[in-house]
């Protein structure tokens, strides 16, 4: 007799307001303050821009991005624009917003250390799987709601993201 795995369960849902996104990039400059002197913060796109760059703001360093995206959810990530060549010889951190099988943090290291910059380190505000950057403010099994991701344009209006709406009625 077949004996079927149990149904995945459901992660929770962690909806990120301003004030919350705030604090997480304080402590995350913080803790990177204490360990390392980055000269310059690359933040990855579209999500690691964001954070990367009050990150960068708060250490009073240069900020640069790079790009990577994903076609499918859950597919594996594809370099759009790769990192600026100003960072060879350089102290870097690298952030991304969050990490889980840290695919695109991979990615995005191999495309820097091509570049030769003198050290790189990574930094998420939010750890959500297995993989472990060197720096993270928050770590979570939840399913992240980032303030700026939780509404889209449909018609003309704002409007809460479908599959968000899905992933909230699916805590109810």
């Amino acid at each position: 007799m077949k004996r079927s795995s149990p149904a995945p369960q459901p992660r929770s849902v962690l909806e990120v307001d301003w004030p919350f996104f705030g604090e997480i990039c304080r402590a995350l400059a913080l803790k990177v303050a204490r360990a390392y002197e980055p000269e310059v913060v690359l933040g990855i796109a579209k999500a690691g821009v964001i954070p990367g760059v009050v990150v960068a703001s708060i250490l009073q360093v240069e900020f640069a991005s790079m790009a990577v995206t994903r076609k499918d959810a859950g597919g594996e990530p594809i370099l759009v624009a790769g990192p600026p060549a100003s960072i060879k010889g350089r102290r870097v951190l690298l952030v991304d917003e969050t990490c889980d099988t840290g695919s695109t943090l991979k990615l995005a290291l191999n495309e820097v250390r091509a570049l030769r910059p003198r050290e790189v380190r990574t930094a998420v505000s939010f750890r959500t799987g297995p993989f472990v950057p060197d720096f993270h403010a928050f770590e979570t099994e939840h399913l992240i709601i980032l303030p700026w991701d939780r509404e889209i344009i449909e018609d003309g209006e704002l409007a809460m993201r479908p599959d968000y709406v899905q992933w909230l009625k699916g805590q109810g």
